[in-house]
């Protein structure tokens, strides 16, 4: 029988991993699954309230503490190392986010889709908002030509880069694609035994896409599945719908994405040209009075910070991705 562990990280959201988990408990269709719920050191009783929680009304739940808050990844690391309840490796892990309620029977497809796919690697979930309608979930990978069509937001440069967009919108069907977002994934055990976990130096956002390249480049294809749904509400945690200015772990993030995947030279191309288009779309504005959505400063944060990390030193690996994969930075 398949064997999937499920992961639900937490961090100060105790109400809502625990709507979250219910729905995970729900959502597994009779399949053998050991559900783990990590608080990423939250420090605001939310493990307490968690461990209570599902103490009281029996729930099938591990609760631990990470100890650290690491980030998504490192949070997710932590949940993935637990195993199973009798220490042994599952065939699957599935990471859900706190504020994601699977369908019933979500993560049962994502299982059976893999068991009948054994070229995936990772599968992601069709996933809703509360209202309904579909979120852009699936991906391409980023790249230069990519950078620029997406700060410049202008109809002949997107037509003409049209297939390098990242965004794929969303898919009518069940179909490969470069990466997923994180909030409903499930990840095969053996390729985590091949590449590892998620790198640890992303605090937020970018794991996910780094994470997918690196079972890419490892021979395993990424679907987007159709037949599992969640609703996801999005940004609980992090708050980025609120930004009024970046912050500094997301310029991190781009950076060393770019940097460790394809060079600190590749990096500069790519922040070049984010740039650029971002000229080109405050040219837009200025011209037609249009509303910047940008947040504040953005540009000169970008260039600022993306000079700062071309004359650091090169970062050593953190893990517990393989090592191997820090060689191309």
């Amino acid at each position: 029988m398949t064997r999937v562990l499920v992961v639900s990280l937490n961090y100060r959201t105790p109400e809502m991993t625990l709507r979250s988990l219910r729905a995970a408990l729900g959502a597994l269709d009779g399949i053998a699954a050991d559900v783990v719920c990590v608080d990423n050191d939250s420090g605001d009783g939310s493990y307490e309230a968690i461990r209570a929680a599902v103490e009281a009304e029996g729930l099938d739940v591990r609760v631990i503490q990470s100890g650290h808050n690491g980030g998504f990844g490192a949070g997710n690391n932590v949940g993935i190392a637990a195993r199973m309840a009798d220490g042994s490796a599952p065939d699957y892990v599935y990471l859900l986010n706190s504020d994601a309620f699977p369908a019933p029977g979500a993560i049962a497809a994502l299982a059976r889709h893999m068991e009948a796919h054994p070229e995936v690697g990772i599968a992601g979930s069709r996933i809703v908002g509360e209202d309904g309608e579909p979120h852009w979930t699936a991906f391409r990978f980023p790249s230069v030509a990519s950078e620029l069509e997406g700060a410049a937001r202008v109809g002949p440069i997107s037509r003409l880069l049209g297939a390098y967009t990242v965004p794929l919108g969303v898919p009518e069907a069940t179909c490969p694609v470069d990466w997923l977002a994180g909030a409903s994934m499930m990840i095969r055990q053996s390729l985590l035994d091949r590449i590892g976990g998620f790198d640890e130096t992303f605090f937020l956002y970018f794991e996910e896409t780094d994470l997918c390249l690196r079972a890419v480049r490892a021979g395993s294809s990424i679907h987007y599945v159709c037949e599992s749904e969640v609703v996801h509400i999005g940004s609980v945690s992090t708050g980025m719908g609120r930004w009024q200015r970046v912050p500094g772990f997301w310029l991190d993030s781009r950076w060393h994405y770019f940097s460790k995947n394809h060079g600190r030279a590749y990096a500069m191309a790519a922040t070049a040209a984010h740039v650029a288009g971002g000229l080109l779309w405050r040219l837009r504005v200025l011209l037609q009075d249009k509303p910047s959505t940008d947040p504040a400063h953005f540009l000169r944060d970008l260039v600022k910070h993306d000079l700062k990390a071309m004359l650091r030193p090169l970062p050593r690996p953190a893990g517990p991705q393989r090592r191997e994969d820090h060689a191309r930075v």
